[in-house]
């Protein structure tokens, strides 16, 4: 039987599989594990909690927390009183945050450590709705969430809990999840139990391989991606284990030594990166048998293409080079999902070859996420794809090449804004993404470009940015690029070093190492740099290559306003703080 709202993945679960380890955190510098049937139990007296407060139908409780188990809890027992959750990122400004909880009008916060906490103590004036306040550690503001339980224990009522969630529906409104929004004010998307659940129940058939096994999660549970994902793992039984931090990934793959885990191309890219650094450390042979190695990953094909000599000398590179790749990620880790921003194929390529899937997906947070996925049978994957429609999903490209999607995934509109719902939706009932794409061999969908980022140079000349800067991002010596341009006679691009990959260049030139605000400008920098420019330029047209560039000495972040929380460029704000070094590009 198909779940149909998020809490009765909890409670087959729990009847399932009681005394298996359904989540795990780290605390003190030890995994504390907890069955499902705790799990549930923790829940319920945590529902109880909430009722003793007042908790009613349709009332709205915000999420403020990294990754850990008491994310899960409050927001199962949200939903299983009919209540919706308004997850949302600890690194948000005190300002959007503000502007959430009004806009949501919600109740009761949960929110994680002193650090969150002050950042909502300096707003808590301003949002009147709030009555009650349960911290997961301890503090002087609100409740600790040990004690609302507690309460909830004392005070059980399971007649009420089992009648409320008698009367939730599949189409209920289950969730509100504020956009990360590049440009403006965060939208609140209305997702219901359905919405999500269609979801869930396709990707439990699209990777059933996940059935019992242990997984890591580090991005965030306030996303749409790793949520639904979440989601996911429950319906398979799968054990989840939550990194500390992202700092302690590396580690905590070591630890759990997980089946599979979820990610953002960015952080796929670092992880190549930081291998790539240290096969160039080896001294030779192993140098040279680790670069062998890399190119025959780069040159990897689907469906036995390569042949089998190829095969052969695959072997022979996964014995001296790529089994060393497995263990740095746990040693068991066969699968990586990869989504939120675009996928360098060559990374696909890599990683694959390396024994580990990496499966590129596609979705926005109105459509919960999925609307395509690559898979795991070799027919169900495209390199340089985000892989085939799901199944109930209906996709349709329209004239001006804007991606379109229709199906019991897509949101129910966003939260108190009508017509910028209307901006999205057609008569038709079509969702309108503003990405621009095509389908390959007549079922792979390849995301282009954003439809809106796409600008047109002084001669006329149309360019689409983001397929550009994923491909300048092929360079280890480039972190972060935006490409500028628009009504210029030709682009240019702002530039965010990788500083330890210019760092390990300067040692190995026997280059003195100084402050980053003057390697922006070093001669010998800045030529290596319009090198490794130039390598790429030559894939593009000649109207497209870039001619200019500015080194920046700080990288592009989310506290800096340049990236989202999901690691997406907000390029208004990045033009906006670099105005002047893109008119210097421009003025020379």
């Amino acid at each position: 039987m198909r779940a149909s709202r998020n809490f009765d993945l909890l409670l087959e679960y729990a009847a399932q599989y009681p005394e298996r380890s359904m989540l795990a955190g780290k605390k003190n510098g030890q995994w504390i594990e907890y069955s499902a049937k705790a799990c549930l139990d923790t829940i319920n007296q945590l529902s109880y909690g909430l009722l003793h407060l007042g908790f009613e139908a349709g009332d709205r409780a915000a999420i403020i927390s990294f990754n850990r188990p008491e994310w899960n809890w409050a927001d199962y027992a949200v939903s299983q009183l009919g209540g919706i959750s308004v997850p949302m990122y600890p690194t948000a400004s005190a300002d959007d945050q503000a502007y959430i909880l009004n806009d949501a009008q919600v109740k009761v916060l949960f929110i994680e450590k002193d650090e969150f906490i002050q950042k909502w103590l300096s707003i808590k004036d301003q949002v009147p709705s709030i009555q009650h306040v349960v911290t997961f550690e301890a503090h002087a503001e609100g409740k600790i969430l040990s004690e609302l339980i507690s309460i909830g224990k004392e005070n059980p009522d399971p007649k009420t809990l089992e009648s409320r969630r008698s009367n939730i529906r599949s189409e209920d409104l289950m969730t509100l999840i504020y956009t990360s929004g590049t440009t403006g004010r965060p939208k609140g998307v209305m997702l219901s139990h359905q919405n999500i659940l269609s979801n869930v129940n396709t990707c439990t058939d699209l990777f059933p391989m996940f059935q019992d096994k242990k997984v890591l999660s580090f991005l965030p549970l306030c996303h749409i991606f790793e949520r639904m994902v979440g989601y996911l793992y429950v319906s398979l039984r799968a054990s989840i284990y939550y990194a500390e931090s992202m700092e302690t990934i590396g580690e905590n793959l070591k630890e759990v030594h997980p089946y599979a885990f979820t990610t953002v191309p960015r952080l796929l890219e670092k992880v190549y990166d930081k291998i790539v650094a240290a096969g160039r450390a080896k001294p030779q042979p192993i140098r040279a048998i680790f670069f062998w190695a890399l190119k025959l990953g780069h040159a990897y094909e689907l469906h036995g293409k390569n042949g089998a000599w190829y095969s052969f000398k695959l072997k022979i590179a996964d014995a001296l080079v790529f089994k060393k790749w497995r263990a740095a990620l746990g040693g068991e880790a066969e699968v990586i999902v990869t989504g939120a921003a675009a996928l360098q194929p060559r990374l696909a390529r890599v990683f694959t070859a390396a024994g580990i899937s990496v499966l590129e997906g596609y979705g926005l947070t109105e459509t919960s996420p999925v609307i395509t996925v690559n898979q795991m049978p070799h027919s169900g994957r495209m390199f340089g794809s985000v892989g085939p429609v799901i199944d109930g999903v209906q996709v349709k490209i329209a004239d001006d090449g804007e991606i379109l999607c229709k199906g019991p995934n897509v949101m129910m509109g966003y939260y108190n804004k009508p017509e910028a719902t209307a901006e999205v939706m057609d008569a038709e009932g079509w969702f309108h993404t503003g990405d621009i794409g095509e389908f390959r061999e007549g079922k792979f969908l390849a995301i282009t470009d954003r439809k809106k980022e796409v600008f047109k140079t002084s001669g006329g000349k149309y360019i689409a940015p983001q397929p550009m800067e994923n491909a300048f991002k092929e360079s280890t010596f480039i972190e972060q690029i935006m490409v500028v341009g628009p009504d210029r006679n030709f682009p240019s691009a702002i530039i965010s070093p990788a500083w330890e990959q210019v760092e390990a260049w300067l040692r190995h030139k026997n280059l003195p190492l100084r402050p980053h605000e003057e390697l922006i400008n070093d001669d010998l920098v800045r030529a290596k740099f319009e090198r490794e420019i130039q390598s790429i330029n030559k894939r593009f047209g000649q109207w497209e290559q870039v001619k200019k560039f500015s080194l920046v000495a700080q990288p592009f972040s989310i506290e800096g306003g340049e990236l989202t929380p999901t690691l997406k460029l907000r390029r208004k704000a990045v033009y906006e703080k670099y105005a002047q070094l893109v008119e210097s590009m421009y003025s020379k």
